[in-house]
């Protein structure tokens, strides 16, 4: 917290003596506050649990969550962006995407792959699959829980999302057909 007078604090002693040059310095001292609270807040703006809701989703399109519009709930859109900027760095692995289902559906979330290391000429016909299950997803809807998931699982990898016994995301377009509406 800045001292009430801060610019008048910076000046040298010779001229505090001088009342006019004080009043005027003050004008700008008062002008200047804005400015200086402005600058005061630059290390909050990017902090999403105080960040303005507008902010957030500007936030979220820099580390490439592009599935927040203005339907998301507000607190759901922070949880989205605070969970995708914590496992920025472990996107498309398990650790990644595990962290981010348990995150988003505020639940266990497991994640089974097809992924490996193998000698030469033992490895599977299909290694590039993933199977996320969840129990539930959290504040977010069927569809922004699959559009944010979808993002996650890289490109080149076949991808299913279910929710308990029920799939409701598949990277080839297929669902179940028990799937509700």
């Amino acid at each position: 917290m800045r001292s009430p007078q801060w610019l008048l604090a910076q000046l040298p002693i010779g001229m505090l003596d001088d009342e006019f040059f004080v009043r005027f310095t003050s004008i700008f001292q008062h002008g200047a506050e804005s400015l200086a609270a402005g600058a005061d807040n630059v290390a909050h703006i990017t902090d999403v649990t105080v960040a303005p809701d507008v902010m957030v989703r500007w936030l979220a399109s820099w580390i490439g969550v592009d599935v927040l519009d203005s339907s998301v709930p507000d607190r759901a859109a922070r949880d989205v962006v605070r969970a995708s900027a914590a496992t920025l760095s472990l996107r498309g692995t398990v650790r990644g995407l595990t962290r981010t289902l348990e995150m988003l559906s505020a639940g266990p979330a497991e994640v089974v792959d097809g992924g490996g290391v193998w000698r030469d000429g033992e490895s599977p016909a299909e290694p590039g699959w993933v199977r996320m299950t969840v129990q539930s997803t959290g504040w977010l809807s069927e569809a922004d829980f699959a559009g944010i998931v979808a993002d996650e699982v890289p490109a080149h990898v076949r991808g299913e999302l279910w929710l308990g016994e029920r799939m409701i995301w598949s990277s080839d377009g297929g669902v179940d057909e028990r799937r509700a509406g």
